[in-house]
C-alpha cells in the first residue's frame, strides 16, 4: 500500500465519482480504479459501491476512509515537520479570492516567489461561495474573503482570520458636483446615477441599503472596471466600493479621484480575511505566504 491509493480513495469518497476523482487529481479514471480495487483486494473487504451513477462508501468503507483521512493529515503533517528543517520549500499553494484584493495578492505572491522559487502557486478569482465551497473540499488551500454580520462560517468547519478593518465609501470624479464634500448622505446618493462592481459584499450591501433608504438609481453592474470609471469620469456617475479598494486599484487618474465617506450611522463592522478548514494543521507554504500577506496589508493599513 502507498500514500497515493489512499488519496485516490479519499477523493473519490469525497466527490461520489471516481471521473471526478481523475479529474481533480489529474490521473486517469483507470489509475484511480485499478488503487481502489488494489485496496479492497490487500484488505479484503469493498470500500466503495459502484454504479453507474457513482461511487458511495460502504458501511465499512466509510469507517475505513474516515481513517484514511486521519493518517493522510497525520502523513502531511509529517511532511512538513521534515520541510521545516529544510531550507528549500516547495510544493503548492491554491490561493481563491474574491476580486478585491487581487492587488495585494499580486504583490505578495511576487515577493513570496522570490523567496520560495520551488513553490507553484495558483490564483482562482472566485465569488465569495464558491470560495467557501473550494475550501471546505480542498480545492483551495486559502480563501480570501469579506466576512459581515450576515455571513457566519464559524459552523462551517472554518476559521476566519481578520487581515484589514474595511468600510463602504463611494466614489467619483472630480468633475461630479459632488467633489467637493468629504461626506455624501443616503437621500443624496439615490438622487445619483449609480453603477457598481459585481461583486457579493456591494450587491447585500446595496441591497440592505435600498430597503433602508429607497430605491437608487442603478444604472448598471459590471466587473469591467473601465466601464465604471467611465461612467464615474463623462457622466458624473458614483460608484461604491470598499475603501482599501480604491487605493490598491484606483479606478480615476490620481488627481481626478474623489472618496466620500458614507453618512451611515451604526455600521457593522466589515473585515477583509483569509479562511481555511479547522481541522487542517496550516501547511508551511500557508504560513509563510500569509506571513508575507500581512506585511503588505501592514503597508496599506497606514496609508487608509
Amino acid at each position: 500500500m502507498n500514500i497515493e491509493r489512499l488519496e485516490y480513495l479519499v477523493e473519490a469518497a469525497k466527490t461520489g465519482s471516481l471521473s471526478k476523482a481523475a479529474q481533480n487529481l489529474h490521473v486517469t479514471i483507470s489509475a484511480i480504479s485499478q488503487s481502489i480495487s488494489s485496496l479492497e483486494e490487500e484488505w479484503g473487504v469493498t470500500l466503495l459501491k459502484r454504479s453507474r451513477t457513482g461511487a458511495i462508501p460502504t458501511p465499512e468503507g466509510e469507517v475505513i476512509i474516515n481513517k484514511a483521512i486521519e493518517l493522510l493529515q497525520k502523513y502531511n503533517e509529517l511532511k512538513e515537520a521534515a520541510l521545516g528543517y529544510s531550507e528549500t520549500v516547495e510544493g503548492r499553494l491554491r490561493v481563491a479570492t474574491i476580486p478585491g484584493p487581487m492587488f495585494l495578492l499580486e504583490q505578495a505572491v511576487l515577493d513570496f516567489k522570490k523567496q520560495h522559487p520551488q513553490v507553484k502557486v495558483e490564483i482562482a478569482e472566485q465569488g465569495s461561495q464558491d470560495i467557501i465551497d473550494d475550501i471546505l473540499n480542498d480545492k483551495s488551500d486559502l480563501g480570501i474573503i469579506i466576512l459581515f454580520k450576515n455571513r457566519l462560517i464559524e459552523h462551517m468547519d472554518l476559521e476566519f482570520e481578520r487581515l484589514l478593518k474595511v468600510k463602504m465609501v463611494a466614489a467619483t470624479s472630480l468633475r461630479s458636483p459632488l467633489a467637493f464634500k468629504k461626506v455624501i448622505t443616503p437621500a443624496e446618493l439615490i438622487q445619483q446615477p449609480v453603477v457598481l462592481y459585481n461583486d457579493d459584499y456591494v450587491k447585500w450591501f446595496m441591497d440592505e441599503f435600498q430597503k433602508k433608504y429607497g430605491n437608487a438609481d442603478i444604472v448598471y453592474t459590471t466587473n469591467n472596471r473601465a466601464l465604471i470609471s467611465r461612467a464615474c469620469m463623462n457622466y458624473l456617475a458614483v460608484t461604491l466600493g470598499l475603501n482599501y479598494s480604491f487605493i490598491t486599484e484606483p479606478l480615476f487618474p490620481e488627481d481626478d479621484t474623489v472618496i466620500l465617506d458614507l453618512d451611515l450611522p451604526q455600521q457593522s463592522p466589515v473585515y477583509l480575511g483569509v479562511i481555511q478548514r479547522k481541522d487542517r494543521t496550516p501547511s508551511t507554504i500557508s504560513r509563510h505566504f500569509l506571513e508575507r500577506l500581512k506585511h503588505d496589508i501592514s503597508e496599506l493599513r497606514q496609508m487608509m
